[in-house]
């Protein structure tokens, strides 16, 4: 159960912008936007697990919310993706994007926020505990 003391809210508010955090397998770079869309970047660090990487590519998209404590992350495309083929003088066939969005409705990314604040987080899913940085913003005033 979350220990997190702040709402879904607070929990969205926080997450705002862009963060970085590594599992045992990758590192993950995700920009949370105010529209509630994200963008992610994902290179995989083990070797076994490059291939997956060259087939699904290392940029998604997708749209994001709290509810319950729980981040929830629904891919809706994966734009460096081998599978999205063009075609020259014809038009891009989007494989990736429709298995991601097909596959977010059944298998989307939770997971449960344990503690936030403005500059770190720690969250869990099913195996692991990820503990994430928040990247300094540049800001023109």
């Amino acid at each position: 159960m979350s220990n997190s003391k702040h709402s879904d809210i607070e929990i969205e508010i926080l997450l705002l912008g862009k963060w970085r955090f590594n599992t045992s397998s990758e590192k993950i770079t995700i920009e949370f936007k105010d529209d509630m869309t994200y963008e992610q970047t994902r290179v995989q660090t083990l070797l076994f697990s490059k291939p997956k990487e060259l087939l699904t590519g290392n940029k998604f998209t997708g749209v994001w919310y709290v509810s319950q404590k729980k981040l929830h992350l629904n891919v809706k495309s994966m734009p460096k993706s081998f599978l999205n083929l063009k075609i020259p003088l014809a038009f891009k066939i989007s494989i990736a994007d429709m298995v991601a969005t097909l596959g977010s409705v059944f298998m989307a990314e939770n997971y449960e926020v344990i503690r936030i604040n403005s500059y770190k987080f720690l969250i869990k899913d099913k195996e692991e505990s990820i503990i994430g940085t928040k990247l300094n913003n540049t800001r023109k005033y």
